[in-house]
Formats: C-alpha cells, sequence, structure tokens
C-alpha cells in the first residue's frame, strides 16, 4: 500500500467514477493475479493499474465493488498467521475499512456469495473489459444467479459496459500526486542513465571487457538505490548494430570502443513509470558520422518539444519531428532528392519510413504506454479517408487528441540506419534515440528527465568524468 498518497485521494477518484457509473450500476475491478514463473516460483507481483488508482492497494487476490451512489466495498485476503509468516503481512477485511476509507470489506472467499447480492437489482454493470482472462465468464456466473431470482422480483442488469472507457479519461491526465512522483521516478532514472554513462566510458578506457548486462547492471543498481520497487519494463542496452533493433533486450553483446550505446530505461516507483532513452559514445567521443546524426535527431527532439502545449494534437510533436528529421536525410545522403524529391514528397510518402518507423511519443503513467484515446473526444464523429502510401490500405483518420496540462507523454523520435542499397557507408548501423518524458503545462510542457545531459558535448563531457 502506497503511505505516501492520502486515501482520501482514492476515496475522491471513487466517487469521481461512481458518478458516471449511473444511479443504479456497479463497477467490478480486480487487481492482477499472481503468475508462476516457473514450478513453484511465481514472477515478482506487481499490480493491476486500475485497481491501484482507486485503491492504493498493492496486495494480490482482491476485488473492489462500487456502486453509482458511492458506496467502495473491497474483497482482500483475511488474515491467517500461518501464511503471512511465508509470504508476508495482509492488511485483512478488519483493518482495510479504516486504512482504505472504504464502506466494507470481506475475505475474497466470501466474493461468490456477495457478488450476486451486490449486482440485484442494479440495471448496468461495469467492468475493464479484455483485460483479465475469464472475467467475462465470472460475471456472467454472478449475473445467472440473480436471473434465478427474478421469479421472487429481483432485477437483473441489462447493461454491461467496459469501465475502461471512464477510467482512461481519469487517468490521462494527472493530478498533482501523480506529477510529483512521476518527478522523482524521472529523476532516479536519470540518475541511472548517468551512472551508466560514466561507467561504461570509465571502463573502456581501462581497458576493461564491457558487455551490454554489465550496463544494464548500473541502471538496476541505480533504480533499487533510489526507492525504485523495479524497472518500469526491461530494459533496451543495444550497442552497435543491436540499436537499430527497436525493442532489442540488455544481452551479452560486447560494448566497443567507437561505437555508440543506445539504452532506453527507466524504473517505476509507486506504481508510476519513467521512460528515457539517451544514445552515447562508448568511449566517450563521437565520431563525426555519429554527431552528424546525433544532431540531427536532437534538433528534431527540440521541434517536437517546442510543438509540445495546451491546444496542440497529440500528433503536432511528431510531425514536427518526422519534418526535421526528413530534411537531414536530405542533407546528408540518406535520401537521394533524384529519387525521393523534394521535402514535402518525402513527408507525404512516407519515404523516411526505412530510418524512421516508430512515432514521436505516447501517453506515460501508471503504465509505461499508459491508457487514454489518442482521439479527440468532441471530434470522434470526424471522419476522413486517406490511402497509406506505402501499404495502399484506405485508413480512417479522426482528430487527434488536443493536449491538455495534466496530460504526461514521452518526445521520442530516432534515426536507425541499416545498410542497404543507397546508403552511405559511414551510417552504417547506426542507431540513434532520444526520449525525454514531458508534463504538459499551461504554458508549454515540462521535461522531468533531464537530469540526464542530452546534447552531445554535454554528454562527452560528463564521460570524461
Amino acid at each position: 500500500m502506497n503511505t505516501s498518497v492520502p486515501t482520501s485521494l482514492y476515496a475522491q477518484r471513487r466517487a469521481r467514477m461512481a458518478a458516471q457509473l449511473g444511479k443504479n450500476g456497479i463497477a467490478i475491478v480486480p487487481t492482477a493475479p499472481e503468475r508462476p514463473r516457473n514450478r513453484d516460483t511465481d514472477f515478482l507481483y506487481r499490480h493491476d493499474s486500475y485497481f491501484y488508482y482507486l485503491t492504493g492497494f498493492t496486495e494480490p487476490n482482491a476485488w473492489l465493488v462500487v456502486t453509482g451512489d458511492g458506496r467502495s466495498t473491497l474483497f482482500c485476503q483475511p488474515k491467517d498467521l500461518e501464511r503471512e509468516i511465508w509470504d508476508g503481512y495482509r492488511l485483512g477485511p478488519e483493518a482495510a475499512v479504516g486504512a482504505l476509507a472504504l464502506d466494507a470489506a470481506f475475505p475474497v472467499n466470501e466474493l461468490d456469495q456477495q457478488l450476486p447480492k451486490l449486482l440485484e437489482n442494479r440495471d448496468t454493470v461495469w467492468f475493464p473489459f479484455a483485460i483479465h482472462q475469464g472475467l467475462e465468464q465470472r460475471v456472467a456466473g454472478w449475473l445467472n444467479q440473480v436471473r434465478a431470482r427474478v421469479r421472487y422480483g429481483a432485477l437483473c442488469p441489462e447493461l454491461q459496459r467496459d469501465l475502461c472507457s471512464v477510467l482512461d479519461e481519469m487517468r490521462l491526465v494527472k493530478d498533482a500526486h501523480e506529477q510529483d512522483i512521476m518527478r522523482r521516478a524521472a529523476a532516479i532514472s536519470a540518475r541511472a542513465h548517468v551512472r551508466t554513462m560514466q561507467t561504461c566510458a570509465r571502463m573502456v578506457r581501462e581497458g576493461h571487457e564491457v558487455r551490454e548486462y554489465h550496463l544494464d547492471a548500473e541502471l538496476l543498481h541505480e533504480f533499487r538505490m533510489g526507492g525504485s520497487q523495479y524497472p518500469a519494463y526491461y530494459s533496451i542496452v543495444a550497442a552497435g548494430a543491436n540499436a537499430c533493433v527497436l525493442h532489442y533486450r540488455a544481452d551479452v553483446a560486447p560494448v566497443k570502443s567507437g561505437e555508440l550505446v543506445l539504452i532506453d530505461a527507466g524504473c517505476e516507483l509507486d506504481g508510476y513509470a519513467s521512460d528515457i532513452t539517451r544514445t552515447f559514445p562508448a568511449n566517450g567521443r563521437f565520431t563525426g558520422p555519429q554527431r552528424t546524426l546525433y544532431d540531427i535527431v536532437l534538433a528534431s527532439q527540440e521541434a517536437a518539444v517546442a510543438a509540445t502545449r495546451p491546444g496542440a494534437r497529440f500528433t503536432d510533436p511528431h510531425e514536427a519531428a518526422v519534418k526535421v528529421l526528413a530534411q537531414g536525410m536530405l542533407d546528408v545522403g540518406l535520401l537521394d532528392r533524384n529519387k525521393v524529391g523534394s521535402l514535402e514528397d518525402v513527408i507525404e510518402k512516407r519515404a523516411y519510413f526505412p530510418f524512421y518507423m516508430h512515432r514521436t511519443g505516447h501517453w506515460l503513467g501508471m503504465d509505461v504506454h499508459d491508457c487514454g484515446s489518442y482521439v479527440e473526444p468532441s471530434e470522434v464523429g470526424s471522419v476522413s479517408e486517406r490511402k497509406d502510401p506505402l501499404s495502399g490500405e484506405t485508413i480512417k483518420n479522426r482528430p487527434s487528441r488536443i493536449l491538455q496540462p495534466g496530460m504526461v507523454l514521452t518526445i521520442e523520435p530516432g534515426l536507425y540506419v541499416r545498410p542497404g542499397e543507397g546508403v552511405p557507408e559511414q551510417f552504417h548501423h547506426i542507431g540513434i534515440r532520444i526520449e525525454d518524458d514531458a508534463i504538459v503545462t499551461p504554458q508549454g510542457c515540462e521535461l522531468i528527465t533531464r537530469g540526464v545531459p542530452v546534447k552531445a558535448e554535454e554528454i562527452e563531457s560528463l564521460m570524461r568524468g
């Protein structure tokens, strides 16, 4: 349980959700199950984000039920002194009511007994669709028990609705408590990147063998030393040509002097993720071709940052980054003007795609790729069609989300150069990505991950020690 956030905050969130359920609505939210890793050991447990957002409760095997009148009921593991010796202390139903600001709590083994009673005489049941395996069938079983009582005057909910549609909108805009946690997570991750850069340069200078897993270990050390519970995702530590593999995981490849290292890594703190990417020279000095491409990517990120502000569209930073990247590709010969045409042609035909194939950002929050629609809700009915120049498919376009203060997103342009016909050899196997986390503010955006340098000369200075 997160004791750094007052329980009143979670109660307020539940009240906001309840107000959207309808007078006779009811919401059911399970936490994540424990998952076996092998034989008799489990993967490190991580709670469900929706459940945690509403409760701050981190124990497994728990369920939250909220009714339209605002009443909250928790089902959780009962106190069990013998199991607590092995598995850790449990809050228990009796203590949960006061500790979590709930109206009622029951042992989780009473769930199947109590849920039909709670569902009876409701008109709509809300739960997260397509997230929890078997949940739909479980709800159906409880509803069937209610239907068995209709001859006695019981009413059964006629509607089932996706609770994610309500919670996604609530979670999209981060409150002050969330922003504070995310700033602290970003600071820890920034220190980890700094530590890893400096360690890499020192080991290379001293002639030590350096492998990707050595750098991964530095990241993990700093995450835990900073108080993070675990990494927000599997860290990408990609040396040399591996940087051109977008979701490469830290492995055993050697880190060689003269090559670049791309690290995409961030910690999770109190349920919230950070997400930073930096690309740096293993020996602390960029070569000429490396610096040329690095400066293009950095300029594209700066353009994307300038486009990240209230009232702008979510797609605006991407379009700003693409314009700079595409021009850079033309300037350095990655794209042949005689074949691809002007800058406008490159953008229209997506001729930049072989070297930049992903979007420039995503929502960030409790999940690394956080929830929330990328379509503006007030304009969801405005639809146009276009033909994708690469696939030839007809795509339906809807207006992109309008940014507002409190939204948090990543800004992460890149360049990935694989050998190919007409590709200048000096750029072969260079992969570069620069990623920062941005909170949209009334004035523009706040980059909360700049505790680790981003300019080439600052990186070189840092790595000199």
